[in-house]
């Protein structure tokens, strides 16, 4: 019996990319034009640190410049290499496209462990491998934007945005070349939330859909789904926490790098993530079963299941196992294209990463704008709004007054409709209404069509179509 060999993640990517294009009709150069990786830039750096000079390795790839600037994030993690970057971009080339924000793919890495290392020395190398980017314009505002991913947030942000604004003092939109920064330093409302809030509002507009429900072998609402959450980091924590809290599903299991927690009556998350931030992992949290082979629990009945976390964690090692009828993939690449037929031949649904996680890219897109138009979203219109809801409210109470009708309108009604949108009401709204547009575009190409019969294939259509039109429209 000969072995089956896992693909790797790029594998996995090219051969997603392959099954669309299959389905069509691209002229051969178009199709490789959109494939490969425009470029790749290895820098390698010294840091003087702790009495000697370390040398890092980071990576930045520019997948497709069918719009420019790039976009793409940053991670911090010993695995980070030149492939995974590489597919990487790729995927946020075709995400991007997929919920039609402006920009190419781009992704970038540094290999480091950044747990190993105290804070003022994560500064000096953070700001060290920005110099090297941004004196290749591999960080700049209108030519490619980077972001927060794993192992990095908003205090990595700060420091590249302040490095980029030293080395390019003229620059009135020098806030403008990196995304996810803290609020104080031109960051947006929303952000850090974004990614988990996207998932949360990706699985509101599957539920709006009963054939699509249907599909997956579910019905009703998500109020009662149980649901299993696979890392427990910035995107699972909040994609768990609103979809419990907001929502009324049930979180039975997370699972975190220490292994995992079950409860079928469903667990606290609010309650997981502190315990996780205060003991730096999950053994020991009380009222719950620990199972030191977390990633097992992915495997327990379950209605959702959330990777959240590591691309490749179903595989075929464990895909036949896996009993949840819908996933849907909060983290880049969780499931492997071997595992990806696996579960298509049994009927599981899959939501897609490159739709699913589009929350922070998309939030991230209107932060980019916010440093751009150098005004906060919501700061010319909010008290405009708020005045004329006052005026109809005041018409409304006089009339009833004068007619001696005698009603009022509720203090809850009052007070949410007097309150005109800030920023976060606006940002919220406008993720909302991208991740509908993007989900109704996907579920057209999946119903429409005989020869496609999932979400990703759907996904990868609608964008790649996308990206050769604008390559079309630039006389390619």
């Amino acid at each position: 019996m000969v072995a089956v060999t896992e693909p790797s993640f790029r594998q996995s990517v090219d051969m997603m990319f392959n099954r669309a294009v299959g389905l069509m009709d691209l002229p051969p150069g178009l199709e490789e034009k959109i494939r490969v990786c425009n470029a790749t830039y290895t820098v390698r750096f010294g840091v003087r640190l702790r009495g000697q000079i370390q040398t890092f390795t980071g990576y930045r790839s520019v997948h497709s410049e069918h719009m420019e600037p790039v976009k793409g994030g940053i991670r911090y993690a010993l695995g980070v290499n030149q492939d995974e970057v590489e597919a990487l971009a790729a995927l946020m080339t075709y995400k991007c496209a997929l919920v039609e924000t402006p920009f190419g793919g781009s992704k970038g890495g540094l290999r480091i462990d950044p747990r190993q290392y105290d804070e003022h020395e994560l500064e000096r190398i953070t700001r060290r491998f920005a110099y090297e980017l941004s004196k290749r314009d591999l960080i700049h505002p209108s030519q490619n934007v980077p972001a927060p991913d794993m192992g990095t947030g908003e205090r990595e942000m700060a420091w590249i945005a302040d490095q980029y604004a030293r080395m390019n003092t003229t620059d009135i939109n020098a806030r403008a070349c990196v995304t996810g920064k803290p609020l104080n330093s031109g960051g947006i409302a929303g952000r850090v939330e974004a990614t988990g809030r996207g998932v949360q509002y990706a699985l509101r507009e599957f539920f709006r859909h009963k054939e699509d429900v249907a599909m997956a072998g579910l019905s009703g609402k998500l109020d009662g789904k149980r649901i299993i959450v696979q890392g427990l980091g910035n995107v699972g924590y909040h994609a768990a926490k609103f979809l419990q809290e907001e929502d009324g599903a049930i979180i039975t299991g997370i699972i975190e790098r220490d292994g995992g927690l079950f409860r079928p009556e469903g667990l606290n998350v609010e309650a997981v993530h502190q315990w996780l931030t205060k003991h730096g992992g999950i053994k020991g949290f009380p009222d719950a079963k620990l199972v030191s082979d977390g990633a097992a629990i992915m495997e327990e009945d379950c209605d959702i299941l959330i990777p959240a976390a590591m691309e490749g964690v179903i595989n075929l090692s464990n895909a036949e196992r896996i009993r949840a009828p819908l996933i849907i993939e909060a983290a880049n690449g969780p499931i492997t294209a071997g595992a990806d037929e696996i579960l298509r031949n049994k009927g599981t649904v899959v939501i897609p990463d490159m739709f699913a996680n589009a929350g922070g890219v998309t939030v991230s897109y209107f932060e980019w704008v916010k440093n751009l138009s150098h005004i906060r979203f919501g700061r010319m219109q909010r008290r405009a709004e708020e005045a004329r809801h006052q005026l109809l409210v005041d018409e409304l109470e006089r009339l009833s007054a004068d007619t001696g009708i005698g009603w009022q309108l509720t203090p809850n009604f009052k007070d949410k409709y007097l309150k005109g949108a800030g920023e976060l009401e606006l940002v919220r709204s406008g993720l909302d209404d991208t991740m509908r547009t993007a989900y109704q575009a996907m579920r057209q190409v999946w119903h429409s069509r005989d020869d496609v019969d999932d979400l990703r294939v759907s996904a990868y259509l609608v964008s790649i179509g996308r990206v050769a039109d604008s390559y079309r429209a630039k006389g390619l």
